[in-house]
């Protein structure tokens, strides 16, 4: 089958290789879309960093190195199911969690499989991926999506980070107050669509005029704002009647903004942080946090979130539809999707088919 496998910075090269064989408790599924993550762009463009495997370093449990085949957020459909699996047929839709855990440590113990101490994904540690035309992938990961149009379903990965990050913040809990996002990316937006789904009015903060607009345009911002600009603060003031926000999300890595959205914040607020921050930022505890009664939270992955992604967008409480601006095919992966994205700013989710 083809499949287009990652061998480290700029190689990622479309190939044939054998295909998967189902397996005991596994499920065989013939792949539809793959969405590229921005995990992909850096391991594309930045080299492997963990838990991507080395050319030499194995991983711990998929036991592959370099090559493995990319993509880790994709949808498909069922055509072979083990003799032991059940609750799921030939013919259904899917998503696929893509994770792979010890299932021993204490966090997996704890339920908190996200926090796996030898945590890896599938589609970047190993164990197949996306980018093929058949994957073989363990029962507990696949997770039917009913009548869910397939292109959809490939963005359920990335809303169940948002899913996870908005109720680990009890903001899925607070239906009529105020939530801010900081940045308009992907996760941003979906983060901001989450909150609506949940009640919530949202104020999306974003320097991108190309991103503002599609949070406009999805209808998952109440309001926009440049704050480049634009007085965040002052907005958010005004749109609280001087009660300032109760939640806050950042899903920009971005010291600054990090800064604009503790100002956002009223007393006894929640800061939570769900980009991944490559620069060390400077706190303020005691002004921040201690003298405003605030807490600062992060949140990474999901563990569980998949099942209520999926709701949420079965329910009409989520149209993704708008998140996918591009497709293509595998063969135009590099140019039309890792090198696109670097600059068109007005791209959110590029999903990328075999055929």
């Amino acid at each position: 089958m083809k499949a287009a496998r990652y061998y480290g910075k700029e190689d990622v090269r479309v190939e044939e290789i054998e295909e998967p064989r189902l397996r005991p408790g596994t499920v065989k599924i013939a792949l539809a879309f793959n969405g590229i993550c921005g995990s992909d762009l850096h391991l594309y463009h930045e080299g492997p960093i963990p838990p991507a495997p080395s050319t030499t370093e194995p991983h711990p449990l998929s036991g592959e190195t370099l090559p493995v085949v990319f993509g880790h957020e994709f949808s498909g459909t069922v055509e072979e199911v083990a003799d032991d699996v059940d609750g799921i047929s030939v013919g259904d839709r899917v998503a696929v969690e893509p994770l792979m855990v010890c299932g021993v440590c204490p966090a997996c113990r704890a339920g908190k499989y996200n926090l796996c101490e030898k945590m890896g994904f599938i589609g970047i540690s190993g164990l197949g991926g996306g980018l093929s035309e058949h994957i073989v992938v363990e029962r507990r990961w696949v997770h039917g999506v009913g009548e869910m149009p397939l292109d959809q379903a490939a963005l359920i990965e990335p809303l169940a980070v948002s899913v996870h990050a908005v109720r680990h913040a009890g903001a899925d809990r607070a239906a009529g107050q105020v939530a801010v996002v900081g940045g308009a990316g992907p996760i941003g937006l979906l983060t901001a669509a989450v909150l609506r789904a949940y009640g919530l009015k949202t104020i999306v903060s974003e320097v991108s005029p190309e991103r503002r607009a599609k949070a406009a345009e999805a209808g998952v911002a109440d309001i926009t704002v440049d704050p480049a600009a634009e007085n965040l603060t002052d907005i958010v003031r005004e749109a609280t009647g001087g009660a300032m926000a109760p939640f806050a999300f950042d899903a920009a890595g971005v010291g600054v903004v990090l800064d604009q959205l503790f100002d956002s914040l009223g007393a006894g607020g929640r800061l939570q942080v769900i980009a991944i921050h490559t620069r060390p930022y400077t706190l303020d505890v005691t002004g921040r946090l201690t003298m405003q009664d605030r807490v600062i939270g992060s949140s990474v992955g999901y563990a569980d979130d998949h099942a209520e992604a999926i709701r949420l967008v079965n329910e009409g409480l989520i149209d993704l539809a708008p998140f996918i601006t591009s497709r293509i095919t595998v063969d135009d992966i590099v140019e039309q999707g890792y090198e696109k994205l670097l600059h068109d700013r007005s791209e959110v989710k590029i999903l990328v088919s075999m055929s």
